[in-house]
């Protein structure tokens, strides 16, 4: 699967197509059960997650309360340690301020931390449309960028390709990006980990600019905090001259205090690790960086509203700004795990992805309507999410604001509405009940509807009427002698 994901069609469609690949299917179903069982025995390690879940909660709920001077708080820390703080109210503004940075460098390429943020705004896409070219330098992702494929995963954006066809994609494409694959690469790890190792290691030591997201962002002191496993991260924070970080503004947390929940709550509920093998953190140009010590001399943050502000007005809906990404929701998703990431359109898959990326974008578009029905409801993402987000709730919430908003429901509506009357008037719904038993023979098992219905209908069979109806039968047997119809 190639391109972006605008004007991909509604979940039903994009599902119904990618539920028929079994390597697929296969592949995400090893992926997720391995990693959902690894993470239920890292959390059964601590006593005390439950307080720590309600911990994450109660932090991240305070801050949205105020959000607003947490942020004006990080800015002036940030400027205060030698950074700069650009404002971007959309995808586009977000684009624009990188590109223009990047421009300011002298520089025509930029290595990548993994980042849903610059994955949101479609960041390089726009990088590579005024002619500067982004490398991503996680594994996952680079498996993803050589294949010219979407991310399927939060946390493992690959999780959809096994190890063979990675294998091929590399001795396909990594030639065409900078160093070639090692002749007669094999499908083993370690092999495929040494290829990425030696084909990134060049684009480390030449790139000037680096740009990263943000796992979190202390307003205290203006520090920036990215956990990672591999160590690619670390190398695209330090050596290049400028670094570009583009972070939503609901990463802000209050004190490094908060941070000591989050650490704990993140690498086990995502990676099923105690503690992440590489946590950064960086405020400003620090005491060590700039032109006398090591690191970037130039450092840039960009503040991501895109949607937050809106979606923060939600008092039901807001809580999916709780979310750190750690992807546990999407490990445990039985339609996630049948549908795969790119049934949903979006950066953000699964359950989250179902209730964050339509408060984002808004319900316009017949995907984004879509999305709060991709779920059975059945709760698992709550008992894992280490925020707390009650998903199943905020998910009925937008299905009725897609409802109430979205053409697609209109034979819906109508259908509920001759319902209504039809079990107002008893002797209009007795007609059509012994109408429809004595007719049963010559119904269908789907009803040929046209339009959105078609999309409930193909799914579901028609229940087989009985030779009468209730009410016909119980008239007639009501009159036993013994009391008993």
């Amino acid at each position: 699967m190639s391109g972006t994901y605008l004007g991909m069609p509604a979940f039903p469609k994009a599902a119904k197509e990618s539920t028929k690949d079994a390597t697929l299917r296969a592949n995400l179903g090893h992926a997720t059960r391995t990693i959902r069982e690894k993470r239920a025995r890292a959390v059964a390690e601590l006593d005390d997650w439950d307080e720590l879940r309600a911990a994450g909660r109660e932090i991240k709920d305070r801050t949205l309360r105020r959000l607003d001077a947490y942020l004006l708080q990080a800015e002036q820390a940030v400027t205060a340690a030698g950074g700069t703080v650009h404002w971007a109210a959309d995808a586009a503004e977000a684009n624009r301020i990188v590109a223009d940075l990047v421009k300011a460098a002298g520089e025509h390429e930029v290595v990548k931390v993994k980042s849903m943020a610059t994955q949101e705004i479609g960041l390089n896409e726009a990088l590579a449309a005024e002619g500067i070219t982004a490398y991503e330098t996680d594994l996952a992702e680079l498996i993803v960028q050589l294949g010219d494929d979407l991310p399927s995963h939060i946390l493992v954006p690959a999780i959809h390709r096994n190890r063979t066809e990675i294998r091929d994609i590399f001795r396909e494409a990594m030639g065409r990006w900078g160093r070639p694959a090692p002749e007669g690469l094999t499908d083993a790890p370690g092999d495929l980990a040494e290829a990425a190792r030696l084909h990134l290691r060049e684009k480390f030591l030449r790139a000037k600019v680096g740009v990263s997201g943000a796992n979190f962002l202390v307003a205290e002191t203006g520090t920036l905090v990215v956990v990672e496993s591999e160590g690619n991260g670390r190398m695209c924070l330090t050596l290049p001259e400028t670094l570009i970080s583009v972070v939503g503004i609901e990463k802000v947390i209050p004190t490094w205090q908060d941070l000591e929940v989050f650490l704990q709550l993140l690498p086990r509920s995502s990676t099923a690790e105690r503690m992440n093998p590489y946590t950064s953190m960086w405020t400003g140009l620090g005491p060590s960086k700039g032109a006398d010590g090591d690191g970037p001399t130039s450092f840039h943050l960009v503040l991501l509203d895109n949607g937050r502000t809106a979606t923060l007005a939600d008092r039901v809906g807001r809580q999916a700004l709780r979310c750190i990404r750690c992807s546990a929701c999407l490990n445990v998703c039985p339609v996630y795990e049948r549908a795969g990431g790119h049934a949903y359109g979006s950066p953000y898959p699964g359950p989250i992805g179902a209730i964050l990326t339509p408060q984002l974008r808004g319900l316009g578009t017949e995907l984004d309507a879509s999305l709060p029905f991709a779920s059975t409801l059945c709760g698992a993402c709550y008992e894992v999410c280490p925020v707390a987000i009650d998903i199943p709730e905020v998910l009925v919430h937008l299905r009725e604001q897609a409802v109430d908003q979205g053409p697609g429901h209109r034979v819906e509506k109508a259908v509920m509405k001759a319902a209504t009357w039809l079990l107002d008037h008893p002797a209009a719904l007795a007609a059509a009940e012994r109408a429809a038993s004595a007719t049963r023979g010559l119904h269908l098992r789907k009803l040929p509807l046209p339009g959105p219905a078609k999309a409930w209908t193909d799914t579901r069979d028609l229940p087989e009427l009985p030779a009468e109806p209730f009410r016909d039968w119980w008239a007639e047997h009501r009159d036993r002698k013994d009391g008993t119809p």
